[in-house]
């Protein structure tokens, strides 16, 4: 049902429920506004939105007004609206000046300076003086974590910030205390705030008093070069924003991409930066007496290739990490290839993911967007606030709309939403698939049903029987709805792994190893040489693994680097374009914002100039060369932003995964939100975050102990 209002003289149709500053906005009219923001709910605090509805005597707060809550005229006619009528204007300018009153116009020292909302509605709405000469109020300033900075003299009690902590992060962490002059926002008990998301609230606040710490007093916003991007630090494949000064990033911000992050992003995510300028591979080393000493390329990439020519193709093994592109995937696939080596592989964690059970059998086929339109949800060995917090908070948004079930079956972890608990372990899933279990009736009985495998299950020995059991479930729940809704997902939780199994970097053949075996035939001494691309999780401190000569190309001095005997510098995903595909399938590409230092180069380009030196020169010079072959063997990577829908066979195929299970609990994979990968375990803001949050639960368990 629609409804009619004439706004400024232009009659117009919108749809029943629509406020009029989003009338307003659909004509292309700006409303000035402060505590209103489209994704939370409505306050109606700030009362900067004023406008003038003919008939009516005194002005109307545009955010909270719906068009149908206005009565039509006596003749039937709609009602007229007027945005800059001098009511209007007078009206605003008197909001102005009050919520000026005790702000302390500190705007040269303010970090929001240049991006401030109050400036600018100052500049455009207000009249430049006031009347006011009383002093202005002061408020003691709050310590709420090392990634918040308070300035709580600035804040003019809009409570965006306290309306997304529990709306959107799902935490009640924020609020206010005290009324009129006396309000104050604060935390519980005056505690740091600990949320995967909390940093987003700088970003809403609109008047200075929440601010970046990290980066506080560092530069002004007009001195950054501005990349568009996208975020690798999971898999999810949030939309970014890379600010860089010369050749430093400085600062990471979210960028609007409703079919994926919306406009939030983890703290992860924002506040990884300083990761990528410390503990830096900068230069080629190569391993002499035990110890590692600097080498020019040519010399780094003569001692790789002379040992990768003397061993046997079945004694070498290539291991790709979680932060890898497509384009050097697919160069050191082609590599391996011309050398006869099978021994390749992607999956680092274990995953038993794999891509000859077609394409839907390790996505996540809902889709991201998908979520919002679920009526009931299954979570399988999967903790999504620490693997995906925006995933888990795209969760907590269709929860909150009402009528959504949500069952777990592993760690009984805080969620930010209810859910039944179901279970631990495999016997629970084995129950819901195959016997009868209550909330396998909830998701049979749900018109859209979704069924959400973690690494905590599939990334286990047993996990091809746990992805079958999984499977089986997704079908059941699926049997006679509608055949466009794919209810089985798999979370993944490295950005580099869809693109992976799309190319095919698995074990090629009977008999080949995959990550685990090689790095068991390494501690054994049966794998002569070990690539590792970006490999940063696998396991090699066991003196077993000695003889084996290691070769790492990454971009810190990490886990890979500390066992390498020989060390190409790579560049990291801020410093080079690539193409990355996120769990749903979706295909994104980075874009390059800084160069990478030293002496490091891009991924491809290293694996290309290896390739010369073993003989088997791979067949492109350029990134565009690499593509267009990329593109013949995988042609949906060349489809940005798209998700193809996958065939739901594949799902049909995992569903016939038989075998034993292992009766232990599931465990998600990410222990510490805070140092998942080598870039987080390089920046000291992870590292300070990560203390912060074990001091904090050793207190809670110390309290709950008493």
């Amino acid at each position: 049902m629609s409804k009619q209002i004439i706004i400024d003289g232009t009659l117009i149709e919108v749809a029943d429920g629509t406020t009029i500053l989003q009338a307003c906005e659909q004509t292309g009219i700006e409303i000035p506004r402060f505590c209103y923001h489209e994704r939370l709910s409505i306050a109606g605090n700030c009362r900067m939105c004023l406008v003038e509805v003919v008939g009516i005597g005194k002005p109307i707060a545009s955010c909270a007004m719906g068009v149908g809550d206005l009565p039509p005229n006596r003749d039937g006619s709609p009602r007229e609206v007027s945005t800059k009528s001098p009511l209007v204007k007078h009206a605003r300018e008197g909001v102005m000046e009050f919520l000026l009153i005790n702000h302390p116009l500190d705007c040269p020292i303010c970090d929001q300076g240049g991006e401030c909302d109050l400036q600018d509605q100052a500049m455009a709405f207000g009249f430049g003086g006031s009347r006011f000469v009383e002093n202005k109020r002061a408020v003691e300033e709050k310590y709420i974590g090392p990634l918040i900075k308070t300035f709580m003299n600035r804040c003019i009690h809009c409570t965006r910030c306290v309306r997304f902590m529990t709306e959107i992060a799902g935490v009640e962490e924020l609020g206010a205390i005290g009324r009129g002059e006396d309000m104050e926002i604060t935390t519980y008990l005056e505690h740091g705030i600990l949320t995967e998301m909390s940093a987003n609230v700088n970003d809403l606040c609109p008047v200075g008093a929440l601010t970046h710490r990290p980066w506080s007093y560092m530069a002004r916003p007009w001195e950054f070069e501005k990349t568009e991007s996208f975020d690798v630090m999971d898999a999810v494949g949030s939309a970014i924003r890379v600010d860089a000064r010369g050749r430093e990033v400085m600062r990471i911000l979210p960028r609007n991409n409703d079919d994926v992050n919306e406009e939030w992003i983890s703290d992860k995510t924002r506040h990884v930066s300083d990761g990528l300028r410390t503990q830096r591979l900068d230069r080629p080393y190569v391993r002499e007496d035990g110890k590692l000493r600097p080498a020019s390329w040519a010399e780094a990439l003569a001692a790789a290739a002379a040992k990768l020519k003397e061993a046997k193709p079945e004694r070498i093994g290539a291991i790709v990490g979680d932060l890898a592109g497509a384009e050097e995937m697919f160069a050191l696939r082609e590599l391996m290839t011309r050398i006869d080596v099978k021994n390749i592989d992607c999956r680092q964690d274990g995953a038993k993911l794999a891509p000859s059970l077609g394409r839907a059998s390790y996505l996540f086929n809902t889709t991201i967007a998908g979520i919002e339109q679920a009526d009931a949800l299954l979570l399988i060995g999967t903790n999504p606030r620490l693997e995906a917090a925006v995933f888990n908070a795209r969760i907590l948004k269709r929860w909150r709309t009402g009528g959504l079930k949500v069952g777990v079956i592993g760690e009984q972890a805080p969620l930010t939403y209810p859910y039944d608990y179901l279970g631990a372990g495999a016997k629970t899933l084995g129950e819901v698939a195959e016997g009868p279990h209550a909330f396998a009736k909830v998701l049979k009985d749900a018109e859209r049903s979704m069924v959400i495998i973690g690494a905590g299950a599939y990334a286990r020995a047993d996990g091809a029987a746990l992805l079958g059991l999984s499977a089986r479930i997704a079908l059941g729940a699926m049997e006679g709805k509608d055949a466009s809704w794919n209810g089985f997902n798999v979370l993944h939780t490295a950005a580099s792994r869809v693109a992976g199994l799309d190319l095919g970097f698995v074990p090629v053949g009977k008999g080949a190893l995959n990550a685990q075996d090689q790095v068991a035939a390494a501690v054994k001494g049966k794998l002569d040489v070990l690539y590792l691309l970006g490999a940063d999780e696998v396991d090699l401190a066991n003196k077993g693994s000695d003889s084996t000569f290691v070769i790492y190309q990454g971009t810190h001095g990490d886990a890979g680097a500390h066992r390498a005997d020989v060390i190409l510098p790579a560049a990291a995903y801020t410093e080079k374009s690539a193409t990355y595909v996120n769990t749903e399938g979706r295909v994104q590409f980075t874009k390059r914002a800084v160069f990478a230092p030293g002496e490091a180069k891009e991924d491809w380009a290293i694996v290309r100039a290896l390739s010369a030196h073993l003989d088997h020169t791979l067949p492109f010079d350029t990134l565009t060369t690499l593509r267009s072959a990329m593109y013949a063997v995988a042609p949906h990577l060349a489809r940005l932003d798209a998700v193809a829908p996958a065939d739901r066979k594949g799902i049909e195929s995992v569903a016939k995964l038989k075998g034993s299970t292992i009766d232990e609990p599931f465990v998600s994979p990410v222990r510490d939100f805070y140092l998942t990968n080598p870039i987080a375990r390089a920046s000291a803001v992870m590292a300070e975050m990560s203390a912060l949050k074990k001091s904090m639960n050793a207190g809670s368990r110390l309290s709950a102990a008493e």
